[in-house]
């Protein structure tokens, strides 16, 4: 069966693309492969040359590539373009720091001729979801070139044209031959090469569905995964609050990329006493949000990706409001093309709702009321996900004690929202993910740190 990329503001078919064969898939793996094995020889400064020549090829197809992600998923066009330019920033922070990142090192009081170093794994199979089709591409495959790896892609099939489009950056950079290579394949294809010994290590973002049956695969077959997967992220507004700043960054926060983060504002917990203020700035800075043809510049709030993410996104909110939540704004889908949903906020949700305990993907805020901070926090790690998190307070000391030592998730913030950056790790816990993309702790995932005693 084909792969279909249809545009999400239109509804309309843009082009089919045919599976590659088990043979093409074969092919380039060995490729990759092959290329791993020189790559790896070469000095990190010759590698950060070429990963710096993807920056520049970046920044200058940025408008035509952010034009395909548009296209492709329906991102508004700014912020496509943002994360384009984030993709070649990113490379350009992993060619100028992977030299000390990798740096050799010897722990106080180890042996005099004792050092540990960070060799390259081999290949790396990156497999890719659709909501950041360059951003979660280049933010694996930076640190692993950087480190010696190659990668072989396998993205998500509504983005077959970035997918392909990204291979050909990798042409364009003039950067040695194989270092990426873009399968257009199944899931079915993927048991047969993580089993596959010349794959050395798996990044996957996705659903925990997905990090679940790859894990296995990769349990089985002793490989070293990097898993992001899915959010619920609490933000926690508390008594002292500056109000009126916690919920134009929540609504930032739940409304970037059309709700479609894994890291937005999924369950926005509030203090019983402010709730009620609460909600009337948060409606109102979400209702200036405008919802329009994501070409548009002065567009806030493009289409869903795709027919069957807003198909369950407003199940969510219709089951959810059946069971005694209250619509403050949005929750009807709108006539006409495309994938749009409007801004919603969900007020007085509870247990048993899906607004409460399921992820939302798409543009719809959940307020929930707690009595105290101690409820507030109970409730915010009472999930299976631990990916971010923020909490609003006057008192800063006293929430960055709360963010470090009691919310469980992988990432916190005091006043302000969840997003990633090159120079720190990303990742969460529990049924979120494992292990951590970005960073030194980035690079040094995708290596083999190696202790080398001469005696």
């Amino acid at each position: 069966m084909p792969f279909v990329s249809i545009n999400p503001a239109t509804g309309q078919k843009l082009r089919s693309y045919r599976p590659h064969s088990s043979a093409a898939i074969a092919a380039a793996l060995a490729e990759v492969s092959l290329a791993q094995q020189g790559w790896r020889e070469i000095a990190v400064s010759d590698r950060a040359r070429h990963v710096h020549a993807l920056a520049a090829c970046l920044r200058e197809d940025r408008d035509a590539l952010a034009e395909r992600v548009v296209s492709e998923m329906g991102k508004p066009l700014a912020q496509a373009r943002s994360e384009i330019e984030k993709c070649a920033t990113t490379c350009d922070h992993y060619a100028r720091n992977a030299a000390a990142y990798l740096k050799p090192e010897r722990p106080r009081g180890a042996p005099a001729k004792v050092k540990i170093v960070h060799a390259p794994l081999g290949v790396v199979l990156a497999i890719m979801p659709w909501n950041f089709p360059f951003w979660q591409v280049f933010r694996a495959v930076a640190p692993a070139l950087m480190a010696g790896n190659t990668v072989l892609l396998k993205h998500s099939g509504n983005v077959c044209g970035c997918a392909l489009a990204i291979e050909e950056i990798f042409v364009r950079a003039g950067v040695p031959k194989g270092l990426l290579r873009t399968i257009i394949a199944d899931i079915d294809a993927v048991p047969g090469l993580i089993a596959d010994r010349r794959i050395r290590a798996v990044s996957l973002t996705g659903s925990t569905a997905a990090g679940k049956s790859v894990g296995a695969l990769a349990g089985a077959a002793l490989k070293p995964c990097i898993f992001e997967l899915g959010g619920s992220d609490p933000y926690i507004v508390l008594a002292d609050a500056d109000l009126g700043h916690a919920a134009r960054t929540c609504a930032t926060a739940r409304l970037i990329n059309a709700g479609q983060s894994c890291i937005s504002a999924k369950r926005i917990i509030v203090i019983e006493s402010v709730r009620a203020e609460f909600e009337q700035r948060l409606v109102a800075e979400v209702a200036k949000r405008r919802m329009g043809p994501p070409m548009d510049p002065e567009t806030d709030l493009g289409p869903l990706a795709r027919a069957d993410l807003r198909k369950t996104l407003h199940r969510q909110v219709r089951e959810s409001v059946s069971a005694g939540a209250t619509l403050l704004l949005g929750g009807t889908v709108p006539k006409g093309p495309g994938f749009f949903y409007p801004a919603t906020v969900l007020g007085n949700v509870g247990p048993g709702m899906p607004a409460f305990h399921e992820e939302l993907f798409g543009p719809v805020a959940a307020i929930i009321s707690a009595r105290d901070e101690n409820e507030a926090l109970s409730i915010a790690n009472d999930s299976p996900y631990g990916l971010g998190g923020a909490i609003f307070t006057r008192n800063r000391r006293h929430g960055a004690e709360l963010a470090t030592h009691v919310l469980d998730v992988g990432m916190t913030c005091v006043n302000d929202f969840v997003r990633s950056d090159p120079h720190l790790p990303f990742g969460g816990t529990k049924e979120s993910g494992y292990g951590r993309e970005l960073g030194r702790h980035g690079i040094l995932a995708l290596v083999n740190t190696k202790t080398v005693w001469v005696k």
